[in-house]
């Protein structure tokens, strides 16, 4: 029978969840790949041409207020413990017993979740750029945050989240979507560190229209495939992703965190891109080793944030001899 590569599925509390699908040849385990912001499976394009065909099973959803899947714009609905369950009623629509999970940016937040809330139905943890987000993070204000990573490393590293948090702010980046594209994508991976990441610089980017070049790790043919998406798509719907961590919806919901669950015990893959400056890479390296008891591989990549894209022969080599370990 023909099984179409891209699915729908209504999972269990009512949302559409638009995903790449295929089965895995006998003997070999499913990926369940988690993109982040602002994307959609799209990121995985090199992941998923270079797993499947070494027969691996693969399901990449577009994650909640991205692409083919349902977009609400009520913030309540991102809590991670509701889009964990969503993931694990995707494994169930494809009759998945257990996988291996991988992820990059916030899908990186949802891997380290289900490592606490359905650590029996995976395998082993694949992180990238962001490691584990420990629910410790957030015990700090926002404010706090901006505090103490300033003072440590001389600028906010979570700055942005306060813009991306703001009323109006998706009509500022809807109505300059090439130069918030630039800044994302930039080849000059500093400008993060001015433009990016500090308080208040992202927005007076925008608003200046600000262009630069960037990276020769997306094509003009990707670039406009990704900005058509953003365009038609809108983007209130993925900020919530950072409106549930400058409230308190996020906190709130880890408490239902298992204790138990809060270090996560199967073993996990981390890859740190060495020039991200918002997920540093020390930082993450750090986060990972206290929270994890079976940290089985950490690989550094010369990259910045979108490493699956920068390094993708590196980072698919490096998962695919973690996984073939296992």
């Amino acid at each position: 029978m023909f099984c179409p590569l891209f699915k729908n599925v209504n999972v269990s509390r009512g949302l559409v969840y638009h995903y790449y699908s295929t089965p895995a040849e006998a003997g070999k385990p499913v990926l369940l790949f988690l993109h982040g912001f602002p994307s959609t499976s799209y990121d995985w394009r090199h992941q998923i041409a270079f797993f499947q065909d070494q027969g691996y099973g693969l399901i990449v959803p577009d994650m909640l207020g991205y692409g083919g899947t349902a977009k609400p714009v009520d913030p309540h609905f991102y809590a991670s413990s509701l889009i964990s369950r969503d993931m694990v009623d995707l494994l169930d629509a494809e009759n998945v017993d257990e996988a291996i999970v991988i992820g990059h940016d916030w899908g990186s937040k949802i891997v380290g979740r289900l490592a606490n809330y359905f650590p029996e139905r995976f395998y082993a943890f694949a992180f990238l750029s962001l490691s584990y987000f420990s629910p410790a993070v957030l015990e700090s204000s926002f404010v706090e945050l901006n505090n103490i990573t300033k003072q440590a490393i001389g600028y906010e590293i979570f700055g942005y989240w306060g813009f991306f948090s703001a009323d109006g702010a998706d009509q500022i980046i809807e109505n300059n979507l090439d130069s918030f594209f630039d800044i994302l994508f930039t080849a000059n991976r500093i400008q993060t560190i001015t433009n990016f990441a500090p308080l208040g610089a992202l927005q007076a980017w925008l608003e200046a229209n600000s262009t630069t070049e960037t990276g020769d790790f997306i094509t003009p043919a990707e670039r406009a495939i990704q900005i058509d998406a953003m365009r038609s798509e809108g983007m209130r719907a993925p900020l919530c992703w950072y409106e549930i961590v400058t409230s308190t919806i996020e906190r709130d919901d880890d408490q239902g965190i298992p204790q138990e669950n809060l270090t996560i015990k199967k073993p996990v893959f981390f890859g740190a891109a060495l020039e991200d400056y918002v997920c540093v890479a020390a930082i993450e390296i750090t986060t990972i080793l206290q929270t994890s008891e079976n940290v089985t591989t950490i690989h550094q990549y010369d990259s910045g944030h979108w490493v699956q894209l920068e390094a993708k022969d590196q980072v698919n080599s490096d998962l695919l001899t973690w996984i073939e370990g296992l």
